[in-house]
Formats: structure tokens, sequence, C-alpha cells
């Protein structure tokens, strides 16, 4: 197969100025909901970008969460790759890729860790296998088969047995608050519609950017 053949012709209706909210976090949502309308797997995957202190990338996908005016959840081990990046430096980004309806969203600020009262009302809310397997995973680390990690999971299984689950210390959310928020629409001729929010001295400024 030749790969540099292989492209998809965009057909979607443009993305117009005057058809977006004011304020991105409200465009945000309108988008999302058509996403969660259209039934597209997992649409609230997304995929985080982090970098160590002195740059080096590492990208992966995590799922959305939560929203609103103060930014964009998800929740992880603070012990793993993407924990140990974000506190280093909390600089980071956010990519979401909607193909069926050929839109992404992409969003740059920075990531703080959530109160420990916001991480324990989402873990109690997780399913008994998600809050086992959060204690039983040293995430990021080496482990010698996957028969070990089932062990564990039995074993806390057993440990809990008609008890609540309590949050580990070491698992908790955090929420990326955005300065930069890029809603891109695929046109036709590779000529896409990119609309970008800029937060400055506490305001968004829109405007358009070349594809």
């Amino acid at each position: 197969m030749d790969i540099s053949s292989l492209r998809q012709e965009y057909t979607s209706a443009g993305l117009h100025e005057a058809d977006v909210d004011n304020d991105p976090i409200l465009q945000f949502h309108a988008w999302f909901d058509i996403v969660i309308d259209a039934d597209l797997h997992e649409p609230n995957a997304m995929i985080l970008a982090t970098a160590t202190r002195d740059g080096k990338p590492s990208a992966r996908t995590v799922l959305l969460k939560g929203y609103d005016q103060e930014g964009f959840v998800f929740y992880t081990n603070y012990e793993g790759r993407k924990a140990d990046d974000l506190e280093a430096n909390p600089a980071c980004a956010l990519l979401f890729y909607w193909g069926e309806l050929a839109r992404q969203v992409r969003i740059e600020g920075r990531a703080g860790r959530l109160s420990e009262e916001e991480s324990d009302a989402y873990f109690v809310n997780r399913p008994r296998g998600s809050r086992l397997g959060a204690w039983a995973s040293e995430q990021s680390r080496p482990v010698e088969n996957r028969s070990i990690l089932e062990e564990r999971v039995r074993a806390l299984d057993t440990e809990y047995e008609g008890r609540e689950i309590p949050r580990p210390p070491f698992w908790g959310g955090y929420r990326v608050e955005p300065d930069t928020i890029e809603f891109w629409q695929g046109r036709e001729n590779r000529l896409h519609d990119r609309l970008v929010y800029r937060r400055k001295d506490g305001a968004w400024k829109l405007e358009r950017l070349q594809p």
C-alpha cells in the first residue's frame, strides 16, 4: 500500500466567525453535544501531551470527565509518567479528534490538581473494579507479568469485601485551565477552517488561522 496516496476529501459545511459563540467553552459545549448525539466511540477521548522540565515530550489518550469555565478535567495516578511531567512542567495540550465529523479541538494551557474533595466525589462513583484497579496499579512502573496485577486485585477485593473502597492518596484529578482553544473543521481541497480563541487579560479574542 502506498501510504502517501491515502487521503480523505472533506465535504462538511464550513465554520464561520458569525456562527460561533464568543465564549470558547460554550462553543466546545455546542460541538460536544453534537458529538454525543452522533453516538461516536468514546467521544470524550482526548490526547494529553506533556513535557518534562527540559522539554522531552510525551502523549497519551485520557478521558475527559468534566469541563466548565475553569477548564477540562481528567483523572490519573499521581505517581505515573504524565503526573511526573505535569508536576515539573504544568504546561500541556489536549486534542479531541472526531474524524466522522471532520472536526478537532486543540487546547493549550496549564494543569493543576483538583481538590481532594473533588477527586473523592468522582472516585466514589467509579465502578468497583476501576477503584480496585487504581489501588493495584503502580502506574508506569515495570511488572513481570499480568498475573501479578490480577492477584493484587483479587487480594484487594477480599480486603474490601462489604466495605467502601477509599480513594488512594496517590490518585486524583487534574484540571487544564486553557489559554488557547482552536476549533478545526475539515473543508474541501485542504482549505480547512481554523478558528482560535486566545485568552488575554481575562478576555477571549477570536481570530482565523490559515490552514
